[in-house]
């Protein structure tokens, strides 16, 4: 099939490894074809540099071309390029391929008219987009699988994004308590306790029955992470750092996340952050994006610590391709289902609450989710006499916010929990501070709905084994 010669050319950058490139090449530029490369690259930096001056609208490339991840996958896209891989016909390579956002795999031996046709319709955006190759569900035979004979069908939960202004309003310690509750940590710790409050029985403490979830704790705070420190662990072997390296390689499946997250309680796992804040360009947003996706099959919660910083930081910088030091922020909170907003209770808490709240609008990386703001330490002292009354009428007058939920000032039981290295659940779990967290949880399952105990369409949900302590 020749393309018609009222269709302009297509430009296409060639990045072919080995003697394939000049049967590639010929096979682009044969008479008819409907295609122009525009440039022939060496390497991978050379094919960045080409597409961000925007020299062609799709790309061929080697499956193994060195440097090739999730980052380079989305720049060649934010520089409105399409990419067409040639693996070698290795299963695991277009998987791999697919998994950092290669948009057609190809064979190597695909023949020259398909080749061809599907690069122009890439080019000039007409291609069906990633996965169109991928074989239809089952053995390759037209099939089912086992699998999918049983009706198995993967965990889809939800993520709850816990972000506040600066000035160290409790985001991490609201975090962590918030995953203990969602899990059910201190509240009848066992299979047995939590199969009592899935029959509706109240649990030890008598308050809310609400069901458990496994949850997945992370801390994406790319300034001053401390959910290990929160929770007595090391942190010299950053388990995000390393889920994010997996990811960027399309490398990052169930099994591997779930060794990264070690459970340090029942139903709940940990996936620490960088020990040190110069390590911030480790945790690329586009690859974060993929350990989300993959959090919500681990656990029906993931709740994410996350920084304070909202800026855009390839607005300041001449260089596009730079890292974004709020780029694990704002991957966040754009993957939340759940945002909860966290400010002080004192009035330059409130104050800086009231502007995050209209940065976090302006910045727009919050659509869709349900949001809910949180007042946090709330006292006498700093507020009045009805410091709560005073709280809401602040935020409702100066924030138009007209539900906030109010956690009181507790500091004794929370600096003996941080030194013990425990959760409220687990340390103090009917002190005022603990009662006021398992009701937030509550409204935090309201705002989407329980997804404990629901199974997705299909089926069963699959579980990971825990790994031996």
């Amino acid at each position: 099939m020749t393309a018609d010669s009222t269709t302009p050319l297509a430009s296409v950058l060639c990045a072919v490894r080995g003697s394939g490139e000049t049967a590639v090449v010929t096979a682009l530029t044969m008479p008819g074809s409907g295609v122009a490369v525009a440039r022939r690259c060496a390497d991978l930096t050379e094919l960045l540099a080409a597409a961000g001056a925007g020299a062609g609208t799709a790309a061929v490339i080697s499956g193994d071309l060195p440097g090739i991840d999730r980052e380079s996958v989305a720049h060649l896209h934010g520089c409105g390029v399409r990419v067409v891989a040639l693996a070698e016909g290795q299963a695991w390579l277009g998987d791999r391929l697919r998994a950092i956002g290669v948009d057609v795999v190809l064979d190597e031996d695909t023949p020259t008219t398909v080749l061809v046709a599907t690069v122009r319709d890439e080019a000039h955006g007409r291609g069906r987009g990633a996965g169109a190759d991928e074989p239809p569900p089952g053995d390759g035979t037209g099939r089912a699988s086992d699998a999918d004979q049983q009706g198995s069908a993967p965990r889809s939960g939800k993520v709850l994004a816990v972000w506040g202004p600066t000035g160290a309003p409790g985001r991490t310690t609201l975090a962590v308590n918030l995953a203990a509750e969602l899990a059910g940590v201190g509240d009848g710790r066992g299979r047995r306790g939590a199969r009592r409050r899935r029959h509706g029985r109240s649990s030890p403490s008598g308050r809310s029955s609400a069901s458990t979830d496994e949850v997945l704790l992370v801390d994406a705070d790319t300034y001053a992470g401390s959910v290990a420190q929160h929770l007595g662990l090391l942190d010299e072997s950053p388990g995000l750092a390393a889920a994010t390296r997996s990811a960027g390689q399309g490398a990052l499946d169930l099994a591997g996340l779930a060794r990264l997250a070690p459970v340090v309680a029942p139903r709940l796992r940990v996936l620490t952050g960088i020990s040190r804040a110069a390590r911030w360009p480790e945790l690329p947003a586009t690859s974060l994006d993929a350990v989300w996706e993959v959090g919500r099959a681990l656990a029906d919660w993931t709740v994410i610590d996350c920084g304070f910083g909202l800026e855009q930081d390839e607005l300041l910088s001449y260089d596009t391709r730079a890292p974004q030091r709020n780029g694990a922020t704002l991957s966040a909170l754009a993957a939340a289902d759940v945002v909860l907003v966290v400010g002080g209770a004192d009035p330059v808490g409130i104050q800086r609450l009231v502007r995050g709240l209209g940065d976090l609008a302006d910045a727009g990386a919050t659509t869709g989710a349900s949001r809910l703001v949180v007042a946090n330490r709330v006292r006498s002292s700093a507020a009045g006499p009805r410091p709560e009354a005073a709280v809401r009428d602040a935020l409702g007058r100066y924030g138009g916010v007209t539900d906030v939920h109010v956690l009181p000032e507790d500091r004794a039981t929370l600096d003996g929990a941080l030194l013990a290295g425990r959760t409220l659940a687990e340390h103090a779990p009917e002190s005022p501070v603990r009662r006021a967290l398992v009701d937030l949880a509550d409204r935090v399952r309201a705002a989407v709905g329980d997804p404990a105990g629901t199974v997705a369409p299909g089926g069963p949900r699959e579980r990971v084994p825990e790994p031996a302590h």
